[in-house]
């Protein structure tokens, strides 16, 4: 199958439009009942682990790509980044305005004390480098340094992992599933990941 462009652009489209269910099912589920009396850190969880999936999403797309011969179909990467960065972000404005309702000696003291906050607020701003880097602009202005940037994806996914399995307070089966298939990916990625450890 040939990627044309007006298939590329069906198919950013459709990211689009599957990456913003998620959010336009969160009133029906509070409406329905489905999250408890005390909801907050059911949604913080939803938003993060909905974050998770759009970023090992992003990891599944050159793999993709390669395996079907589909070279444009890596364009919709910077799509299902954006939306992973946009989850992430709601994730962290939960737990600020929600979780610690905008206490911020408190939001601090939390970053520094709990290593899966510090681990999750790290993982954040290097989801933020990559956002605000992700344009054609960017990539044009740090040349070659914009690809080294990128490759800081690498590691964000495992911490991201390792924060959400220090954030459960019981269960470690999700967390590892989550964990497993970072490191499937990775391993996708082993020649790549030698050569930038040279």
């Amino acid at each position: 199958m040939r990627l044309d462009a007006p298939r590329l652009s069906r198919l950013r489209w459709l990211v689009h439009g599957l990456a913003v269910l998620p959010l336009l099912w969160l009133p029906w589920g509070f409406a329905a009942g489905h999250f408890s009396a005390d909801p907050v850190p059911e949604l913080l969880h939803y938003l993060g682990i909905w974050a998770l999936r759009l970023l090992l999403l992003t990891l599944c797309i050159s793999p993709l790509a390669k395996r079907l011969r589909l070279g444009p179909l890596v364009r919709l990467r910077r799509a299902v980044g954006l939306w992973c960065f946009a989850y992430a972000s709601l994730h962290l404005l939960a737990w600020v305005l929600l979780d610690l309702q905008l206490a911020w000696g408190l939001i601090g003291e939390e970053i520094v004390k709990r290593g899966f906050i510090t681990l999750g607020m790290a993982s954040w701003l290097v989801l933020l480098l990559l956002a605000i880097t992700s344009t054609q602009g960017w990539q044009r202005r740090l040349g070659r340094r914009w690809q080294k940037l990128h490759n800081w994806i690498y590691p964000a996914v495992l911490v991201v992992c390792v924060h959400f399995w220090w954030s459960v307070k019981s269960g470690w089966i999700e967390p590892l599933v989550y964990l497993l298939a970072a490191l499937f990916l990775l391993s996708l990625r082993r020649d790549k990941l030698a050569r930038l450890r040279r």
